[in-house]
């Protein structure tokens, strides 16, 4: 009965248009925040969800590293203990260090060396990426590097045509503080195989090599390494194998997944969505002022309708709900409206591209939207808030209008 008479009141025609008008300006305002929250939302998914793709090629599942210090030894049991773990599905030793390179006559350049096994193009994808050239890390016939795209440049590279060799100079390990310049550093030779884009984090700081480069270099033993780099198996969670791993291993090692090594920038991705989130409810709240005018004026036409209801025996609270009710009405359709004009828009977006980035400056030509039903229950949850916060005034007041019979 309620919502009967919540439906008539909002249908029927008033007898001033005045509050028809407000009504639909109050389903208008609505629906249009309604959909410009649930776009933008879709959108900042869209953006985090290419940024962890972006990542998830360079970063692991998991990584091993050591508690202190640079490397960390892993027996060749441990190695086995690893594979062996069920969430396991490939490993990879990996030996990072800052290096200075220069090509030919060229200016030095200080870089972050990169030392691989022959696992690491299955826990990584660097080689789905190759901008120019291939993907070789070569042997000790001839050590190669692949270069992120702006190094190249920065060094003066052409890795498809040049034949000279980069000179790698990188600082020796157990060599004291008073020790010569020439002493300090150990120089080795790479040739350019290659380069990757994938960001600019990358593109211009990273050289990837062969790891045996690497420990030749800096004087370490076969199983010494910077890390270890796990591939998680095919829907199994990071989290879970993040603690299958700590088992195995037990202290004196960090285990972190892929969120946890970079935690900084997809917390400042989660900041971000929840600042605009927090801004639009406002909006959505402003806008929810036009259902108070409205409900209001409603009231005060329907205060015959609110005597004979309370006449008849019904109760303030029953009066109460009715107008709560109304205001559901608003709101509900106001959302309805808002959810359907923001499905086009992301459909419409995905499929044809509307809005346009430039594409020289990124690496999509349009704005990527993801749409997920958390978010459409996140703002069903919020409008429905607003709506029963909006409505809760003008209804009480009507729940407490006295009876006003007048004798004939």
């Amino acid at each position: 009965m309620i919502w009967q008479f919540a439906s008539r009141y909002f249908r029927a025609k008033k007898s001033t248009n005045a509050i028809n008008i407000i009504a639909w300006v109050s389903v208008t305002a609505i629906a249009v925040g309604t959909g410009a929250l649930i776009i933008i939302l879709s959108v900042f998914n869209g953006f985090e969800g290419l940024v962890k793709s972006l990542y998830s090629t360079f970063y692991p599942s998991v990584k091993v590293s050591p508690v202190s210090g640079k490397t960390l030894t892993l027996t060749s049991r441990q190695l086995q203990e690893i594979a062996g773990v069920p969430g396991v599905a490939y490993a990879t030793e990996v030996i990072e260090e800052k290096a200075v390179m220069r090509y030919g006559e060229g200016e030095q350049t200080i870089a972050i060396l990169k030392g691989v096994d022959s696992n690491y193009n299955k826990v990584a994808a660097v080689n789905k990426s190759i901008a120019r050239g291939r993907f070789d890390t070569g042997d000790e016939l001839a050590y190669r590097a692949v270069l992120g795209v702006e190094l190249e440049m920065a060094l003066g590279v052409d890795v498809e045509k040049d034949m000279m060799p980069l000179t790698v100079y990188l600082p020796r390990r157990n060599v004291g503080s008073g020790a010569l310049s020439e002493e300090a550093l150990g120089t080795g030779t790479l040739y350019p195989a290659g380069s990757f884009a994938i960001q600019q984090e990358f593109n211009s700081k990273y050289v990837i090599t062969n790891i045996a480069f690497m420990r030749g270099l800096l004087g370490m033993k076969e199983n010494e390494m910077s890390a270890l780099e796990v591939k998680a198996r095919h829907g199994v969670d990071d989290n879970l194998l993040k603690k299958q791993l700590e088992t195995v291993l037990g202290k004196g090692y960090t285990v972190e997944t892929r969120y946890e090594q970079n935690k900084t920038l997809y917390g400042i991705m989660q900041m971000e969505r929840w600042a605009v989130y927090v801004i639009m409810t406002f909006v959505l709240a402003i806008a929810a002022f036009n259902m108070i005018g409205s409900l209001y004026m409603l009231v005060m036409e329907k205060q015959k309708d609110i005597t004979i209801l309370k006449a008849m025996g019904a109760k303030s609270s029953l009066v109460t709900r009715i107008f709560l009710a109304e205001g559901l009405i608003i709101a509900g359709i106001g959302a309805a409206i808002g959810f359907v004009i923001s499905i086009v828009f992301c459909v419409l977006q995905q499929q044809f591209g509307l809005i346009r980035l430039d594409e020289q400056s990124f690496l999509v030509n349009a704005y990527p939207v993801s749409m997920q039903v958390s978010d459409f229950l996140l703002v069903g949850v919020t409008i429905l808030v607003i709506g029963v916060a909006a409505s809760w005034y003008p209804a009480r007041r009507a729940g407490k209008q006295a009876i006003e019979l007048k004798a004939t």
